[in-house]
């Protein structure tokens, strides 16, 4: 093992992904292993990568076993810092980042003898409340929020109307809200209560491959790589702070719409409200983010306050491959051949968002796509009820003109 390149105490803008899973939780990767994990992390970009699961002691063991600087464990050039997600006595999930093992060690056996599986799985089921979590993680030194705050069955807003409501007297102390899948900067600023809080857009990814590892990542200025400097950028201090949000379209999420968990079907929330949330085939209506956000907002339009840095919506470089060559899935051979001959000189990141286009040499229609991404040229289909929605460029890629295209320079 080796250092991380340069300096870690040099202001820097740097791309994380606060939010994955390891091996060690349920349907997840085998390949979830710490060497694969920042292998791919650097082709994607993504230079701080969250461990997730560092309450599970055989995963502590493995990354306290690497080089660690201020509060960072380090595989060359990427950062991992211990964070866990655990699930409450409602089962909604709430992700916690975690400054050091000896913290880690603390918040384990704050949670000891409170639920299930801290021996054995990677994401908790804790028989305690939001508050009673919030008390542990808080007197530990930890930074908490709710992890993907608007998806049903597991979010915050699936189960209560406010942060007040969910975390009662530690609410203050919630800083940031992770986004999820399926809402983005334009939703959740709608919610007047949220504007002094931070927005979070990661990947909860249970698999290294590059389409779930950075499929939504934050870029955030800090002051130098550590723990701190993490801290400071949440909180916004000092100059630091978050500078781009980047991730799907939230239609793409498989619960945006109100939509029958069966078939699929999509209904208004007055068709819902009139089948007693019962489709016609027998399944469950489900309610989706963009209807429960319509339920919670107390703003017509979103309300950006002067922190909040733009949303970026992106989707991972091998589904634009595919989606350009008309190939189905994102592991064919051909789709996989030309991620790699993309990412060899640059990162995904870059690739997608930095890179001239016209000096990278690939087949005509992957870069027409990847300009058509960048333009925002493209229709959404929306997804619901536990199927995600698909996406599709606008135009035909031939008709697209490169000469104006945006970088990440312009957000």
């Amino acid at each position: 093992m080796v250092y991380p390149k340069g300096s870690l105490k040099t202001a820097m803008k740097v791309n994380l992904d606060l939010h994955i899973h390891s091996k060690h939780s349920a349907a997840t990767s085998e390949k979830m292993d710490l060497a694969t994990i920042a292998r791919e992390a650097e082709k994607k970009g993504i230079r701080m990568v969250a461990t997730g699961d560092c309450l599970h002691p055989g995963w502590m063991a493995e990354v306290a076993a690497l080089p660690e600087r201020d509060g960072l464990f380090l595989i060359e050039d990427t950062a991992f810092v211990l964070t866990t997600e655990v699930e409450d006595s409602s089962k909604v999930h709430h992700l916690i980042i975690v400054p050091c093992p000896s913290k880690a060690s603390e918040l384990r056996e704050a949670f000891s003898g409170r639920g299930a599986g801290l021996d054995s799985e990677g994401r908790p089921a804790l028989r305690m409340t939001p508050p009673e979590i919030a008390d542990a993680a808080l007197e530990a030194d930890c930074l908490m929020g709710p992890s993907h705050a608007f998806t049903p069955w597991t979010g915050l807003y699936a189960h209560y109307k406010s942060l007040e409501e969910c975390y009662q007297e530690r609410s203050s102390q919630i800083r940031y809200i992770e986004l999820g899948l399926s809402a983005d900067s334009d939703y959740a600023d709608r919610i007047s209560q949220l504007k002094d809080r931070t927005f979070l857009s990661n990947s909860d990814a249970h698999s290294p491959w590059p389409n779930k590892l950075g499929r939504e990542f934050n870029e955030m200025e800090m002051e130098d790589l550590s723990f701190e400097g993490l801290r400071k950028a949440i909180f916004r201090e000092g100059g630091s702070g978050p500078t781009l949000n980047v991730g799907l379209y939230p239609e793409e999420g498989k619960y945006n719409r109100t939509a029958c968990t069966r078939c699929f079907r999509h209904f208004s929330m007055g068709e819902m409200n009139e089948r007693r949330g019962r489709c016609g085939c027998g399944g469950l209506i489900k309610m989706g983010v963009k209807d429960r956000v319509e339920m919670l907002a107390d703003l017509p339009e979103p309300n950006h306050p002067d922190h909040r840095p733009p949303y970026l919506h992106m989707i991972p470089l091998a589904e634009i491959i595919a989606m350009a060559l008309g190939v189905k899935s994102v592991y064919s051979s051909k789709v996989q051949r030309i991620w790699n001959e993309l990412v060899r000189e640059k990162s995904e990141i870059e690739v997608l968002m930095q890179a001239d286009l016209s000096e990278i040499s690939s087949e005509e229609a992957v870069i027409d796509a990847i300009f058509a991404f960048r333009s925002a040229d493209v229709v959404v289909e929306p997804g619901g009820g536990g199927r995600y929605g698909s996406i599709s460029l606008r135009n035909g890629p031939k008709d697209r003109e490169r000469d104006d295209q945006r970088s990440l320079s312009d957000f």
